[in-house]
């Protein structure tokens, strides 16, 4: 027996699952609940605090475009500040009274007879709802190394989503395993408090200037006043990143010279941040400009002609428990070890994070294994009815996340409506429309820069482990918007239960 009944529960209070609650207040849906794991919203933004954490596209497209602030402070915005938007935005459309926090989803289960699903969380209690939106996001869970003694190590240990900001890392022997996108925020920070910092490189990184300065009160003033200026800004900033994304990574094998132009802007910025050549060669990734998400900053190479800054690519051994010793059998002592290590994202573990069970019990990652990675739209998967997921396979249209957000959480709304509308308990999309989207997204993949040869070695999430770009779109997000307003509802199949 359930203990609450809901007509929708969302899984997770970050962005999408924030953005899912007020499309249905939008479509008149208020019996609706958000089972959030930790004591407050705002997912990755609530969870990343690390030294330099910060947002890697313009400010102005990292918003609602429903609500958008006008007072922005930074360029890029920084990790707290949009901590305070995504909680202004919680209070301006009343959905934190739909949220039951230190609730963790454990398990979910389609009621083939009910058309209902049962959400259990971990404290053993068990939510019934018609409908089953999994907003999981994607930073959501950590990746740690699969390294020997890392788990033995006696110093202290941080993976940067659960940073220690109680621990001080002045005067202290540090070392970072990872050189990613949190990496390259983090590692110019403490560069500056420790001792000695060893940066463990496994695959280099591309890294290309990032035009960040505070913006002028003046041009607060002028968006607030003029929302237009405001909408002009987010666009042309949007437009340049979709041309970017769309034309050099999506359509790479139509335009490959508009990724090789950005790779020279990017050899530059190295070339001026770094003098030594050796070390240069050390930094410069020898795959493609695009083949695994770039980075941005002013500082990073620069951060290893640092005295107290060392660059490792030999190859990590073993965690020892005061230090870490690489193939060359050469031991650094450390006092810290920072995982910089990432996120887990399409893994059997990871998407939705949870067992999910569909009709014939079938678990929702299992599916996966059996039929590779697919969802219709990039939310759907048939034989699992009355659920939404964010994201799923296929819908990386755009390097913003709350663009692709927007567009998921309308298909769902759309959905979700039509079956209200109808009388309906139960919205499975068919299997022949799935089909077909999957045949389109897979012949798009052709044409991207992911499965070119030049992508080798480059150790990109982007692939999965059948070495396809199942996370990408090749689409616009133009086109992903267009179609979540227009897909033909009668690719869902609806009864009444």
């Amino acid at each position: 027996m359930a203990d609450d009944v809901h007509e929708v529960v969302i899984v997770g209070a970050g962005f999408a699952g924030i953005c899912a609650a007020i499309r249905l207040k939008d479509a008149g849906i208020e019996d609706f609940v958000l089972l959030e794991r930790a004591d407050d919203v705002g997912g990755t933004w609530r969870d990343n605090r690390y030294p330099g954490v910060a947002v890697d596209i313009p400010s102005v497209t990292y918003q609602f475009s429903f609500e958008q602030k006008s007072d922005w402070r930074w360029v890029f915005a920084r990790g707290a500040e949009v901590k305070d938007y995504v909680d202004d935005v919680v209070n301006r459309y009343g959905i934190r009274d739909h949220v039951r926090f230190r609730a963790e989803v454990i398990d979910a289960e389609f009621d083939e007879d009910a058309h209902r699903w049962r959400v259990t969380t971990a404290d053993g209690r068990t939510r019934s709802a018609r409908f089953l939106i999994s907003a999981h996001g994607v930073f959501s869970q950590a990746k740690y190394p699969d390294i020997e003694g890392v788990k033995n190590f006696a110093g202290k240990t941080i993976h940067t989503l659960h940073w220690d900001h109680d621990h001080d890392l002045t005067g202290e022997r540090v070392a970072v395993i990872g050189t990613g996108a949190t990496s390259v925020q983090l590692v110019p920070e403490i560069a500056k408090q420790v001792e000695r910092l060893d940066v463990y490189q496994r695959t280099p990184i591309w890294v290309v200037p990032r035009p960040d300065v505070r913006v002028p009160p003046a041009v607060r003033r002028l968006f607030g006043a003029l929302p237009p200026a405001r909408w002009a800004a987010r666009a042309a900033v949007s437009a340049g990143i979709e041309i970017a994304m769309l034309a050099g990574v999506t359509n790479h094998t139509r335009l490959p010279f508009l990724v090789k132009g950005i790779r020279r802007l990017a050899e530059r910025h190295l070339e001026r941040q770094v003098p030594d050549p050796e070390l240069r060669r050390r930094l410069r990734p020898q795959y493609e400009f695009g083949c695994k998400r770039p980075a941005l900053s002013n500082d990073y190479w620069r951060s290893f002609t640092r005295d107290n800054v060392d660059l490792v690519t030999e190859k990590i051994q073993r965690v020892l428990p005061h230090g870490i010793e690489t193939v060359d059998g050469q031991v650094r002592e450390i006092d810290t070890l920072i995982l910089a290590t990432g996120f887990k994202f399409l893994e059997y573990d990871s998407v939705p994070g949870y067992p999910l069970r569909g009709e014939g019990g079938v678990d929702l990652r299992d599916w996966w294994v059996d039929n590779r990675y697919q969802a219709y739209e990039g939310i759907s998967v048939t034989g699992f009815p009355n659920l939404f997921l964010i994201p799923a396979p296929h819908f990386a249209t755009s390097w913003s996340w709350l663009v692709m957000v927007e567009s998921q959480t309308r298909h769902a709304q759309r959905v979700i409506s039509h079956a209200r509308r109808s009388g309906a308990t139960y919205a499975g999309v068919r299997p022949d429309a799935q089909r077909r989207f999957y045949r389109e997204m897979d012949t798009g993949h052709e044409k991207t820069l992911f499965l070119n040869p030049s992508c080798a070695g480059s150790n990109t999430y982007y692939l999965d482990r059948d070495g396809r770009p199942s996370i990408v779109r090749p689409q616009s997000s133009v086109t992903a918007r267009w179609r979540a307003n227009r897909f033909p509802l009668d690719d869902y199949e609806l009864r009444a239960g």
